[in-house]
């Protein structure tokens, strides 16, 4: 394997490792054989990652170019049976049911749109110097792509998972900086959302806006939308210099903290290796996305490089997200923590996109 294979896969294995003794210590004391499974399962779906990484990294990533379409059809097929055979949970329609997995098409909707806008954008011109999207108009640069990326965003809201359309909706305007679009069509897009706002707060669910409010003063409901933040800040707080200890922290250990093993897991984490452990997961995720943006950079595929630096961008937005949530820093939005939080889906397709970015370098010296 070449260095950048390894580090990717060791990097990734360290935070997946770190992820399952959170998981483990957020569940092994509450009752119900689902939850002393889940740890379980969790090894077993890192193991089947390693798998998937190690196949897709074998894989030259540039024949996902003839299947661009038809990933992307298959995405949205997949947001439409959500709403026929999906399973429903806690009031949310987003997952799909496999067998024993149950997975969740708008973890898949971020890589497929990545790989989608990448081509799109890839163009290059006749005297092969510069991307085709740097004489694109603001139709061809912005109002295409913009209405191939409202299909998915737009299932992905009415399922609903607001947190994953935002993601996805940002994977397009991370693409579009990117990409080299032209700066006055991608600020004036951005000011014509921010203008509307105010209109869109009238779409949103109740529990939304309630999340929204919850954010600017998670006080005005301390026992209801505000508890959950609250008790995060609580255990990050706690946490201190060095933690508490594994299997030590109190708001986790007493189920004081809702969803500790999944979009809240930092806080556990935190909680029960305080700072110095937290400013170490940091360190393992800014190695991941160094070297992300690190290969981007040094192909000389134009199609490699925006796929590569949009990937290690959407990572580092998920992991952003995440952390400014746990600290109430950001909106709830219900995004998982990559590699960390429990479940199969966001993990497989993050393994998934670290296979990619291992191709890209692996092959890079043929283009």
């Amino acid at each position: 394997m070449r260095n950048s294979q390894v580090t990717l896969l060791i990097v990734a294995l360290l935070i997946a490792s770190i992820g399952i003794l959170s998981i483990y210590s957020s569940t092994y004391r509450k009752e119900g054989t689902a939850w002393k499974m889940a740890f379980k399962r969790q090894i077993i779906w890192v193991i089947l990652g390693v798998f998937i990484f190690l196949t897709v990294s074998n894989i030259n990533y540039r024949r996902i170019l003839d299947a661009t379409h038809f990933l992307y059809g298959l995405t949205v097929f997949l947001l439409l049976l959500v709403f026929i055979i999906g399973v429903v949970r806690l009031g949310a329609q987003r997952w799909l049911k496999f067998f024993w997995i149950n997975f969740q098409p708008s973890e898949l909707a971020k890589l497929t749109l990545l790989i989608f806008l990448a081509k799109y954008f890839s163009y290059k011109s006749i005297n092969d110097i510069s991307l085709n999207v740097k004489t694109f108009g603001v139709v061809r640069s912005l109002l295409l792509p913009l209405l191939f990326v409202s299909i998915p965003v737009g299932l992905i809201v009415e399922q609903p998972d607001l947190g994953s359309a935002i993601m996805v909706f940002s994977v397009f305007i991370i693409m579009l900086f990117i990409s080299g679009a032209r700066l006055k069509y991608i600020f004036s897009f951005l000011s014509l959302i921010l203008l509307s706002l105010p209109f869109l707060w009238h779409f949103l669910r109740d529990y939304q806006k309630e999340r929204l409010l919850v954010f600017l003063n998670p006080n005005i409901d301390p026992l209801g939308a505000g508890y959950t933040v609250i008790q995060s800040k609580i255990a990050i707080g706690s946490g201190g210099i060095l933690g508490k200890g594994w299997l030590s922290g109190t708001q986790s250990q007493l189920h004081f903290l809702p969803e500790a093993h999944t979009d809240f897991i930092f806080a556990t984490f935190a909680e029960e290796w305080g700072a110095f452990g937290a400013i170490v997961l940091l360190l393992l995720y800014f190695l991941l996305i160094r070297q992300g943006i690190a290969i981007g950079m040094r192909t000389n595929d134009y199609f490699g490089r925006l796929l590569a630096i949009g990937i290690s961008t959407l990572l580092c937005l998920q992991i952003f997200t995440n952390i400014a949530m746990n600290l109430g820093l950001a909106p709830v939005v219900g995004l998982p923590l990559p590699l960390m939080s429990y479940g199969g889906s966001s993990l497989f397709v993050t393994f998934v996109c670290l296979g990619i970015l291992a191709n890209i370098d692996r092959t890079r010296a043929v283009f």
